[in-house]
């Protein structure tokens, strides 16, 4: 499971793109999306976090990582 903070997403049609991109690369991925927090979680995935970011990026949503504290 990955976690993105995703600053620029406000609406539900910005977690709509969003959600789009993760699938794009990642068709098999369960999408959560949390509008409040700008909060994108990913489950399911088995790409790479980075690869993830990048398309979401490039979507027109900067991502970035989010690290669970252990």
């Amino acid at each position: 499971m990955y976690r993105f903070k995703v600053s620029k997403m406000g609406c539900g049609g910005c977690a709509k793109s969003v959600t789009r991109a993760v699938l794009g690369i990642e068709p098999d991925a369960q999408v959560e999306v949390d509008l409040g927090a700008k909060l994108v979680t990913v489950s399911g995935s088995g790409g790479p976090a980075d690869r993830i970011a990048r398309a979401v990026t490039a979507a027109g949503y900067p991502a970035e990582p989010v690290h669970a504290l252990a």
